[in-house]
């Protein structure tokens, strides 16, 4: 079964109870995890830069570190996550978000796309032994090959590698969706799609090319203030996602018989068989005239005409009687 990640990124703003409400949603409108990034602004980003002589303070800097939640908000979120029963991860960036995974087990640690290549944090990572799902946006080839290889060198090949491309939001288009079967062809390892598009037609086609794991932006208002929101789902938007998910993931798995109860239904009234174009007499020798090829389906079908037609009948046929083998 396909899982479903709502990614809730930092799309509480800073509030612990956004954040609850989020884990809330997630669980409501049918994702399998709820994930947030637990980003440290002092972790990923400088403060400040300068030029020449002068300083400027960075102000994504100041907005990240305005929606920073505590270790202890975070645990309150984990709590939520628990009583409302979905599993709750992380987006980690930085030694201390890998830290606060130990206080909470998660299903996976994901690493963003921005540190595929940041080979000594991965190392760190891959060392706890936990899931890893590795995102692969902006990357080449070789640079994932370089990071997997880096994963594995610590004895951790729980990964899979997420199918993304950066660009917020994505066209359908662009989403270069043939590049799951080259990572799962080039790897070996399960394959999922980060989905920065505005619907589900992307990830449906992801399913259908094997895709394991789905992760989709949702936010409570896509005006609200902030990173992700704009591009994100709201609750009723994302509750139709997994619909379609997973009605896609049904459709995908194979039929057994392959023509169902329902199909032979239809069978009985779309085929065509063989009928008696008039009223035939005993001993009459069967013209192709002699037959009509219509529906329904009857005891002969079209492909019997060469069969029957030449012999001899053993019996009075009414007009549009269908025709059967004891006739003969």
């Amino acid at each position: 079964m396909v899982k479903i990640i709502a990614e809730a990124g930092t799309n509480h703003g800073g509030s612990v109870e956004t954040a609850r409400e989020l884990t809330r949603v997630a669980a409501a409108v049918g994702a399998d995890v709820v994930k947030f990034q637990m980003l440290y602004a002092e972790g990923l980003y400088v403060p400040g830069t300068w030029s020449g002589e002068h300083y400027t303070p960075s102000e994504v800097f100041a907005l990240r570190r305005q929606q920073e939640l505590t270790e202890a908000e975070w645990l309150e979120v984990h709590k939520e996550a628990t009583r409302t029963g979905i599993p709750l991860a992380f987006s980690i960036f930085d030694e201390r978000g890998l830290a606060f995974q130990e206080q909470i087990s998660p299903p996976f640690i994901k690493i963003a796309s921005c540190d595929l290549n940041n080979i000594p944090f991965l190392r760190k990572v891959a060392a706890t032994g936990r899931k890893i799902l590795l995102a692969t946006g902006m990357a080449t080839l070789q640079e994932i090959e370089d990071a997997v290889t880096a994963i594995v060198s610590e004895g951790n090949t729980d990964i899979t590698l997420m199918h993304c491309v950066s660009v917020y939001p994505c066209p359908t288009e662009r989403t270069n969706l043939s590049f799951i079967s080259v990572l799962k062809t080039a790897f070996g390892f399960p394959v999922g799609f980060s989905d920065h598009t505005e619907s589900s037609v992307a990830a449906c086609v992801a399913v259908a090319l094997g895709a394991e794991w789905l992760e989709k932006h949702i936010t409570l208002d896509r005006k609200a203030v902030g990173f992700d929101h704009s591009y994100a789902m709201e609750p009723h938007m994302f509750r139709d996602y997994v619909a379609d998910v997973r009605a896609v993931e049904s459709a995908c798995k194979p039929q057994v018989p392959k023509v169902s109860d329902e199909e032979m239904n239809t069978r009985r009234r779309a085929r065509r068989s063989l009928y008696a174009a008039r009223a035939l007499r005993r001993g009459e020798t069967l013209r192709p005239e002699d037959v009509l090829i219509v529906r329904p389906e009857g005891p002969l079908s079209p492909a019997d005409l060469t069969r029957i037609v030449g012999r001899k009948l053993n019996r009075d046929v009414k007009q549009y009687e269908p025709l059967t083998w004891d006739m003969f």
